[in-house]
């Protein structure tokens, strides 16, 4: 569904304002304070940017608190409209924005400048390459210290303090740096209406000696922020429409695929009206699933080529028309470049273009604007989804396991599933829980999102943090192999301060199997930790946890009923014990393709 930025969620303030309180009320304990006194000239740089936070829908800020952006943070935990939540590094705050913004539509984190800037930088790559606006905000420098040759800790030890900005400049799409108070109002102002616009990561650094400071253009009720919409170019619009109308009508069994700028276009629902007019037979590519409904009555699962739903690759690749809407090709989503499509039967509908074939192609058109008008010049055909529905063999059910054999991943996704419905979200963390999780058919209302294009293995606990943070009446059931969760398994800390209910299954193998199935070595194995045990140290009997290992479904069962029973407001650490071959057979179709992929031999200079 679109997110709505500046939409209300309850908010997760303590009711105990005194330093240090305990969390009350599923929230992070904050210092909470008046905001900054009444100035006859306006109010600080610091409040400023706390309420256009606000005002743009975030109501947590993921942080890691450094001496240059600790004045910052002050401000922030003034708002009465932000809860600061504190990280336990920079890697996972980010994450956590990334995770925020998925749910929320925007997402906001806090960092010290360089060591603080230069950890976040992958996450925000991250929210980058998977088109999240992130506001990622540094402490900066003393405004004294720019341009007087002087070495500052957390620098590289040069008096160039222009390192950590170039980092950023490839990963975001606007940088300000905030030295100065008379250019801070319009700096702030552009780099977040950038990110709303671009729905990608932007860069603000604020010297650290600025974010008290007044000035006259930050005043104290700032007027409501707005963005001008976007148009189409209304003669664009409708030669589009003509040509697409012309090429799909004179097709016998056309479909549509959607894909993950969907997110980014917001148009899930005037996709979904295309599908309701045409009839088309409707699939997903793996990046977008959750975006497109799965309950639609011509839905037929997801297109990944090879790997894909049963039968559904077979009707795409068959069509004489396809209609790709916001698709990435890259050689995850294409297995190893080895889909079967043909650039002269696709119409490719990206957020502002169209193209037809090998043309003609049109600017300046939306795709929210191209599917509503198109949905009105379509003909109904549903041969393709009558075809699927001959050739359709409904899923095969996993060999039974005797209640005490080693447990397998099939049975344990098979349960999964029964615990999936509106009031739940799945994060699948990159590897195996990639394939097995695709294979989940999410109800209406239930919540799906997994990193596909940028796969930084340990996402996903930082995700489950901020997604869970943004949408508290949903439970987050997080899928996370043990490689991954080695990288990033320090926010199960913060989790637990936030009283988060998110049930986490920790899938014990032994190692990097995704990398296996690619490119085994000795270097994919990992070292096995206590899991549960390490989880239970994190929680030192401080706040609600409850962990449990299985090793056989008996096990498995009995911890679900606990989950969702004694233990459902509780956060749910579930290990899950498996054999190191246990991997579903399309990752193993897929690790064979991408192999083959990456290890093309040069072409002939």
């Amino acid at each position: 569904m679109d997110n709505k930025i500046g939409s209300q969620l309850d908010s997760c303030k303590p009711a105990n304002k005194d330093v240090g309180s305990p969390p009350q009320n599923g929230t992070v304990s904050t210092i909470q304070g008046s905001p900054s006194p009444a100035h006859p000239t306006g109010s600080t740089l610091g409040s400023h940017i706390a309420h256009r936070l606000v005002q743009i829908g975030v109501k947590d800020v993921f942080s890691v608190p450094g001496d240059f952006n600790l004045t910052l943070l002050d401000c922030i935990i003034a708002e009465p409209g932000l809860n600061n939540i504190g990280c336990c590094n920079e890697l996972n705050a980010g994450y956590a924005a990334d995770g925020y913004a998925r749910a929320r539509g925007v997402g906001a984190c806090v960092v010290t400048f360089t060591v603080g800037g230069l950890s976040i930088l992958n996450a925000i790559a991250g929210a980058y390459s998977e088109n999240l606006p992130v506001i990622c905000i540094v402490g900066g420098p003393n405004t004294n210290d720019y341009g007087t040759n002087r070495i500052l800790h957390h620098t590289i030890g040069l008096p160039d303090f222009s390192q950590e900005v170039r980092c950023f400049q490839p990963v975001t799409c606007y940088q300000a740096i905030i030295n100065h108070l008379d250019e801070a109002h319009e700096l702030i102002d552009t780099a977040i209406s950038t990110a709303l616009k671009e729905s990608k990561p932007v860069y603000i650094s604020v010297s650290c000696n600025l974010p008290t400071m007044f000035h006259p253009t930050f005043s104290r009720e700032p007027i409501p922020f707005a963005l001008s919409p976007k148009m189409s170019n209304c003669k664009g619009l409708d030669a589009a429409v003509e040509a697409a109308a012309a090429f799909l009508n004179k097709a016998v069994k056309p479909v549509m695929v959607g894909g993950p700028k969907l997110r980014v276009a917001k148009a899930t629902k005037a996709f979904v009206e295309l599908a309701d007019a045409c009839g088309y037979a409707l699939a997903v590519m793996p990046s977008a699933k959750g975006l497109v409904p799965e309950h639609h009555p011509h839905f037929i699962g997801t297109y990944w080529g090879a790997v894909g739903t049963a039968f559904c690759g077979e009707i795409v690749e068959s069509a004489d028309a396809y209609v790709f809407v916001g698709p990435i090709f890259n050689d995850y989503s294409s297995v190893g470049y080895s889909l079967l499509l043909k650039r002269e039967k696709a119409i490719i509908v990206q957020p502002e273009r169209v193209v037809i074939g090998n043309g003609p192609a049109f600017g300046c058109v939306l795709m929210k604007d191209f599917l509503p008008a198109l949905a009105k010049r379509l003909n109904n055909n549903t041969t393709a989804y009558e075809n699927y529905r001959r050739i359709h063999i409904p899923d095969g059910v996993p060999l039974k396991c005797e209640p005490t054999e080693p447990l397998r991943v099939n049975i344990l996704f098979q349960h999964i599933q029964k615990l999936l419905s509106h009031d739940t979200a799945v994060i699948a963390e990159t590897g195996d829980s990639w394939f097995n999780c695709q294979k989940l058919k999410l109800p209406e209302g239930c919540g799906y999102e997994f990193q596909m294009q940028y796969g930084s293995i340990g996402w996903s606990v930082g995700a489950t943090l901020g997604y869970a943070q943004s949408v508290p009446e949903k439970r987050v059931i997080a899928c996370i192999g043990d490689g991954s969760f080695q990288v990033t398994a320090q926010d199960v800390s913060t989790m637990i301060r936030c009283e988060q209910k998110s049930i986490i299954f920790l899938i014990n193998n032994g190692g990097y199997t995704i990398e296996v199935e690619i490119h085994d070595g000795p270097y994919n194995v990992i070292k096995n930790w206590n899991y549960t045990g390490l989880v239970d140290a994190i929680h030192n009997g401080e706040g609600n946890c409850w962990t449990k290992k299985v090793n056989n479904e008996q096990e498995l069962i009995e911890a679900i009923e606990i989950a969702t029973g004694e233990k459902k407001d509780c956060l749910c650490f579930i290990e899950v014990v498996a054999h190191k071959d246990d991997t579903s057979k399309e990752l193993l179709e897929w690790g064979s393709r991408v192999s083959s992929a990456n290890s093309r031999a040069p072409n002939p200079q």
